[in-house]
């Protein structure tokens, strides 16, 4: 039996990893070398950084983030000590690609823009970036796809310059945190290349914080009047206070956090552990039934104001802007300690596919597009 020490914010965490043994639920903060000397597992989420201070005389042999960015993770040190190492890459993407429309349907409502033949730039085109790609084209926007690795690979087709992207009246990131090398995204959008922005783009950034230059964002936004969306910040839990004064949407790192988004990443190191240990992979949790999950649509002047009052009803951005922008008026200690707090105590989100909207016959631009962002769809008359 094992000794595994996992960060209490995994979802369904003692369920799923008590058939390995005894489980101990630890803040990420808290998680350090003396509560790992005889552990023999370890699953973080992002805030937990594991690398040779953390992992140097300790027993450890497994390590899992419950995360799809793996930034916080030392692999090179891993490999040299033979600890088995798994991700959970792709577990949380249609949250992410959920919370983007969602975010910027708000925007569309609350500035009056029409969004179909607008161009977005998508920066990164992974798990995350090809359900935006989709979601996009759905709504008729031009897309302009920026990801090197991918081109060089030959792996899809139609890529542009990253300046070419952030020339786009929306631009996107949905990239990994990479500090170095060819294909470095530390401070991607920064001093130099924010003069590429549009006067009144939609910038959103749901990847990691470090991918923009927070200090050189603050001091451009105002003369580009950037609509800003920003779920990601550099040196969380101290986030720019100031960035988020001036942001139309600020959230706390949550855009990933859908219930099926933490399920599947639960999910995800269940099985890592099973492959570690020889066991079945056989472990499916029940998840809370949705008590109201039929939602009919109501005429509204656009068609964004139709669209984003469907998404409110799953999904209300609103309240999470809220509770971010509660920080604005504390000091940097209780901000810092709020930041985790609003992770911590995430209330259920559900994605799109759990709801069923009934739609007129008439309209079928509104049914294939529902259906395109997962939504059940039924017929009425």
């Amino acid at each position: 039996m094992l000794k595994l020490i996992v960060d209490e914010n995994i979802a369904f965490a003692k369920d799923a990893f008590s058939k390995f043994g005894e489980v101990f639920l630890l803040g990420g903060r808290d998680i350090s070398q003396s509560v790992l000397k005889d552990a023999d597992a370890l699953i973080v989420r992002s805030i937990t950084r594991v690398d040779s201070e953390l992992l140097n005389n300790t027993n450890v042999k497994f390590v899992g983030t419950a995360t799809i960015g793996t930034d916080h993770i030392d692999l090179q040190y891993l490999q040299q000590r033979g600890i088995f190492f798994s991700d959970a890459k792709g577990c949380n993407a249609d949250s992410v690609a959920e919370y983007v429309f969602t975010a910027l349907l708000n925007v569309a409502v609350r500035k009056n823009i029409l969004l179909k033949n607008k161009i977005i730039g998508v920066i990164g085109v992974g798990n995350v970036g090809s359900r935006v790609v989709k979601f996009a084209e759905a709504l008729g926007l031009k897309v302009l796809k920026n990801d090197p690795p991918k081109e060089r690979a030959k792996t899809g087709s139609n890529y542009v310059s990253l300046e070419s992207a952030l020339r786009a009246d929306i631009v996107t990131f949905h990239v990994p945190l990479i500090k170095g090398g060819v294909d470095k995204t530390f401070h991607l959008l920064n001093e130099k290349n924010l003069s590429e922005l549009k006067e009144n783009v939609i910038l959103i950034n749901t990847s990691r914080g470090e991918v923009i230059d927070n200090t050189a964002l603050l001091k451009a936004v105002k003369k580009k009047n950037t609509n800003l969306i920003l779920d990601v910040w550099e040196g969380e839990p101290s986030i720019n206070i100031g960035l988020l004064g001036e942001s139309l949407i600020g959230t706390s790192h949550i855009a990933g956090y859908s219930l099926e988004g933490k399920v599947n990443g639960t999910k995800m190191m269940f099985d890592a552990l099973c492959e570690f240990t020889g066991e079945r992979k056989k472990w499916n949790p029940a998840l809370p039934k949705i008590v109201d999950s039929t939602i009919k649509p109501v005429d509204s002047e656009s068609f964004e104001e139709t669209l984003y009052a469907l998404f409110k009803f799953v999904y209300n951005i609103e309240n999470d802007d809220n509770r971010m922008r509660k920080m604005i008026g504390m000091n940097k200690e209780k901000r810092e300690k709020y930041f985790d707090l609003l992770r911590k105590e995430y209330p259920y989100r559900r994605e799109f596919c759990n709801y069923t909207i009934i739609a007129g016959k008439q309209n079928k631009q509104l049914t294939g597009l529902l259906k395109t962002f997962r939504f059940k769809v039924k017929l009425n008359g």
